[in-house]
């Protein structure tokens, strides 16, 4: 049988401090996996983007994932998709999930994760660029991880602005350089085509997480930034590919470590407390099976989401 698993679903059987724990030893062990997540993408002929994230694989799990993803920027919500949770002896279909929904998740909290990390000491003031699902999630995992002090948000439209500041007691500025100068941490997860903030635009000692530069031509942070800024990726040859690195004059040596390099403790990460950092990952298959085989083991035990029989 096959679980299906709603965002309703999804949102009643996970748990932040269980997700952040789940994506925390991910990026100790995945390494260790035989075969490498590949992250497929490919240009639609309407306005949006298909990709694909094979296989989701985590040493010890018994199982793998595949998603495939829509991407279209007008729609809401503008990612749609699934993620297929198969298992590993047989290849059975165990679940299928809501893959925006899981996508917000591991995004997120992962985003917290590193945002944590390499964040300047103390509970300053955090700055949200883009005030959707994903920022929402960073939120919720850093108020685990390391609750921020004041909020600063912008966002084009400004109602959604509005209404992400009323639900954290934050308040609304009128551009990405407004927050900037005003927050000591800036979290953004947008759909820019064009840098919004420059060096120039920053001041030493700030972190920067950049969730929306995971396909190409997608930029939030200008290259002068990433160039002059302690660099950390998720991972290195996508950074290159098709993230943050993809951008014209930046080399492959521009990124410092991986976020598993500095939670292993084999780079330090933060080394100053007037150095800039920035967080700019892409996002990787075997955290699409953390979360899926968390939410699905959690589904099981209490019952929750349809069955259904595909091969009846």
């Amino acid at each position: 049988m096959t679980r299906v698993l709603t965002r309703s679903d999804l949102e009643a059987v996970l748990e932040p401090a269980a997700c952040l724990a789940a994506l925390r030893d991910g990026f100790h062990t995945a390494g260790a996996t035989a075969v490498p997540g590949q992250r497929v993408r490919t240009d639609l002929p309407f306005p949006g983007t298909a990709t694909a994230l094979i296989p989701g694989l985590l040493p010890g799990v018994e199982a793998y994932t595949v998603k495939v993803n829509a991407k279209f920027p007008g729609a809401r919500p503008a990612l749609r998709g699934v993620i297929c949770l198969h298992g590993g002896t047989d290849g059975e279909l165990l679940a299928l999930l809501d893959s925006a929904t899981v996508t917000a998740w591991r995004t997120g909290l992962a985003a917290a994760l590193g945002t944590a990390l390499l964040a300047p000491a103390g509970h300053g003031v955090l700055g949200v660029i883009g005030a959707g699902a994903q920022a929402e999630l960073t939120l919720r995992g850093l108020a685990i991880e390391r609750p921020p002090g004041r909020l600063v948000v912008h966002d084009t439209d400004s109602g959604r602005a509005a209404a992400f500041a009323a639900r954290h007691g934050g308040r609304v500025l009128d551009s990405a350089g407004a927050v900037a100068g005003a927050a000591d941490t800036v979290l953004l997860a947008t759909w820019s085509r064009a840098p919004l903030l420059t060096l120039a635009d920053t001041r030493a000692g700030q972190h920067f997480t950049s969730l929306g530069t995971d396909e190409p031509g997608k930029r939030e942070l200008a290259p002068d930034l990433l160039d002059a800024a302690l660099l950390v990726v998720d991972d290195i040859e996508l950074a290159v590919r098709m993230g943050a690195l993809a951008a014209p004059g930046l080399a492959r040596s521009t990124a410092d470590a991986t976020l598993t390099d500095v939670l292993s403790g084999a780079h330090p990460g933060r080394t100053a407390a007037r150095q800039r950092t920035v967080y700019a990952p892409v996002g990787l298959p075997w955290q699409d099976l953390a979360l899926a085989w968390l939410a699905w083991r959690e589904a099981e035990r209490r019952g929750v989401g349809a069955t259904i029989d595909l091969l009846k």
